[in-house]
């Protein structure tokens, strides 16, 4: 396997994206060797869904698309990005007991943190922002 492998996505910023990220993930891992049914696709998947919906719902229409890449380093890490325009940095909201939303971050820390991974925000030449999870690649080693 090289040393370093990339892929990304562009979507509309839109809800019915979110379903394709996660495909679209999902089929990447797997022809890097991450087997679809394993723990860490389950968190990747999750992660990239929690990570594109915030996306799509917290830019306020101002990002008409988002950016998933992917970036395999040293068969070592695996770092997932997802690139908006919109200024505005993700925050950890209020979670009233009732309210439907303002997890996703708290959501995505924990899962980061659980996998030995870390969480980290970036901002892009443009003006918005990447938010970053990176996580130890357990993909079985291929010969």
């Amino acid at each position: 396997m090289a040393d370093h492998q990339e892929a990304s996505v562009t979507l509309p910023s839109d809800p019915a994206s979110v379903p394709t990220a996660r495909r679209y993930v999902s089929d990447v891992l797997a022809e890097w060797g991450l087997g679809r049914d394993t723990d860490t696709a389950e968190t990747v998947r999750l992660v990239v869904s929690e990570l594109v919906t915030n996306a799509v719902q917290h830019t306020f229409g101002l990002s008409p698309t988002f950016t998933v890449d992917l970036r395999l380093e040293r068969d070592e890490r695996l770092r997932i990005g997802v690139t908006d325009s919109h200024p505005r940095w993700p925050q950890r909201l209020p979670a009233a007991v009732q309210q439907d939303n303002g997890r996703g971050m708290v959501i995505v820390r924990w899962l980061a943190a659980e996998c030995g991974g870390r969480l980290s925000v970036t901002p892009t030449e443009e003006g918005g922002k990447t938010v970053w999870i990176a996580l130890p690649w357990t993909a079985p080693v291929q010969t």
